[in-house]
């Protein structure tokens, strides 16, 4: 299960729980991260479209590196550039294999489809089922600049799906059904 809503009556009602408590971005130079700056539901900056990473910027691994420690702190399997106040377009990600990055990443690919649950790091204890592609396949760079594409399905594929979808201001909310948003209890998140 990984963690990472549109309208607030799409939500039986309630109102929408989340903003990020900090009114600006921090910058990732010289701040250390952690879970806590993971930028909640509400900010503008989860809305909007990404910028490409300039591979000339001489912090982008610390930045990589600062990001996989927030997201293992989290717990999360995937976490973009953006749920950190980082208007950049690369993510991080670890399906227990090792943590990797993906900067400036597309999906040229897509086929089949599936139903999973999926979350958010940016709207905690909230889950319902997303329908998305079975496999991908994303092309991008690898931290160092090289070229990267990596075909990918099952959770691989999801996080892939979910977090590019981060980079281009979509979150899982605009693409769940409707019917099975529901807020889990941290005790039901921990049995999973």
């Amino acid at each position: 299960m990984f963690r990472d809503f549109h309208s607030a009556s799409r939500f039986s009602g309630q109102a929408a729980p989340f903003k990020s408590e900090t009114t600006q971005h921090r910058d990732y130079k010289g701040n250390r991260m952690s879970s806590e700056e993971i930028v909640l539901y509400g900010d503008d900056i989860l809305r909007k479209p990404t910028k490409p990473v300039d591979l000339s910027n001489s912090d982008l691994k610390e930045l990589i590196e600062h990001m996989i420690e927030v997201m293992r702190e989290a717990p999360g399997v995937g976490l973009a550039a953006n749920q950190v106040g980082i208007d950049k377009r690369l993510f991080v990600y670890d399906v227990g294999e090792g943590p990797s990055a993906i900067l400036n990443p597309k999906i040229i690919k897509q086929r089949g489809k599936e139903i999973a649950t999926e979350g958010c790091l940016s709207i905690p204890g909230l889950q319902g089922d997303v329908r998305r592609a079975a496999a991908v396949v994303v092309e991008g760079l690898d931290p160092d600049g090289n070229e990267v594409r990596v075909e990918a399905d099952g959770l691989l594929a999801r996080v892939f799906q979910h977090e590019i979808d981060h980079l281009n201001g979509t979150l899982f909310i605009d693409r769940a059904d409707p019917d099975t948003l529901a807020w889990v209890s941290e005790v039901e998140t921990e049995e999973e």
